[in-house]
């Protein structure tokens, strides 16, 4: 039997899991719809990520042996939730301690982080709350009455009206209270001004190097995931399987060449991107000066140490070098700002000559030949 610590546990850890899954794509949508990321809102998203997982681990684990089951059946009787509270109340000793009454209490607070979340993160009233609330707790029960959709051969959890009706009235208590927070921190809808030039500081673009990490690691990692079970279901290549260069290979070299091609067509890294960055400027032409820019990045750092060796070696020395060089380069323009001789600015702001750098635009204020 697992412990309720244990199955938070689970919760958290799948709930971070994700939340590192989407967070490249959160800070993205964060720039383009508030303007910035929001800490106190990251945290919020984080806790309704975990939130969402508490609810299944809490309502379905853990799951039992086929063999252990014992069939039950439904209550479908809605006063069942007054019959607990006349137990609680008649019982003998402090009713706040029984069973009967904890039971409900729980199944009001499991519910009420849901209508809370909507009305905050979703920006919808407490009707919304109310069906969202009552929606879920409906397919949770439904689960349990199917033995989860059929994983089972009857339900080993019984489906309680009761369960419905305290869940609902969570979501609507959790929507109510979260008429607390002001209403500008409420919602999903763009913020006026979301689209207006901000000031590039140096914590900007450590967000833009964790963003370009985090997603060359996982690009990096689903590949090598596939060629290993490429390997594994079709080559059947044991030992290429058990020693993993190839995979490792195969895999830093595409997340490297997706990250040149990006740069290549627009200039700038994924996590540039997703904060609203870009380097415009500098002697060099273009076509010199994204791939230095590429070079001086997570993707062409990794890149060099693809070749093993010193070049590893290499790889951990510019890594280093990279990271300090955010703090002592203005605007934290960094190692890339440095190879390609370009500045940093916020993307929102106007190019300037086209952000093509001098050897461009000398070329284009020559005179053609007709």
């Amino acid at each position: 039997m697992l412990s309720p610590v244990l199955l938070g546990v689970i919760a958290i850890a799948i709930g971070l899991a994700l939340g590192l899954v989407l967070f490249v794509p959160f800070v993205a949508i964060s720039y383009r719809r508030r303007g910035r990321l929001s800490f106190l809102r990251l945290l919020l998203w984080l806790a309704a990520l975990i939130y969402f997982w508490a609810i299944w681990t809490y309502t379905l684990l853990p799951l039992p042996e086929p063999e252990t089951i014992r069939c039950v059946g439904a209550i479908l009787d809605p006063l069942s939730v007054l019959d607990d509270l006349r137990t609680a109340f008649r019982a003998p000793g402090n009713p706040l301690t029984h069973p009967a009454l904890l039971q409900l209490v729980f199944n009001v607070l499991l519910f009420a982080p849901l209508g809370f979340f909507v009305r905050v993160l979703g920006g919808r009233g407490v009707g919304i709350a109310v069906l969202v609330g009552f929606g879920l707790s409906l397919f949770v029960e439904t689960t349990q009455l199917t033995g989860v959709w059929g994983l089972y051969p009857c339900a080993y959890r019984f489906f309680d009206v009761g369960d419905l009706i305290t869940n609902t009235l969570g979501a609507l208590l959790g929507s109510v209270v979260a008429m607390l927070v002001p209403r500008e921190h409420r919602g999903s809808a763009a913020l006026p001004g979301a689209a207006d030039p901000r000031p590039v500081t140096r914590g900007r673009r450590a967000l833009a190097m964790l963003c370009d990490g985090l997603g060359f690691w996982f690009v990096d990692a689903g590949v090598a995931i596939a060629v290993q079970l490429f390997l594994s279901q079709v080559v059947r290549d044991r030992r290429a399987v058990v020693d993993g260069g190839i995979a490792g290979l195969l895999g830093g070299a595409a997340a490297s060449a997706l990250w040149l091609a990006v740069i290549l067509v627009t200039g700038r890294s994924v996590g540039d991107i997703a904060v609203q960055l870009r380097y415009e400027g500098g002697p060099l032409p273009r076509a010199l000066a994204r791939p230095l820019r590429w070079l001086g990045g997570v993707a062409g750092i990794g890149a060099i140490g693809l070749a093993g060796g010193l070049f590893s070696t290499a790889e951990g020395v510019l890594t280093v070098l990279a990271c300090a060089m955010l703090f002592f380069t203005h605007d934290g323009r960094g190692l890339p700002g440095v190879l390609s001789g370009q500045e940093l600015r916020d993307a929102r702001t106007p190019a300037t000559s086209s952000g093509t750098g001098a050897g461009d635009q000398a070329a284009s204020a020559r005179p053609r030949r007709q």
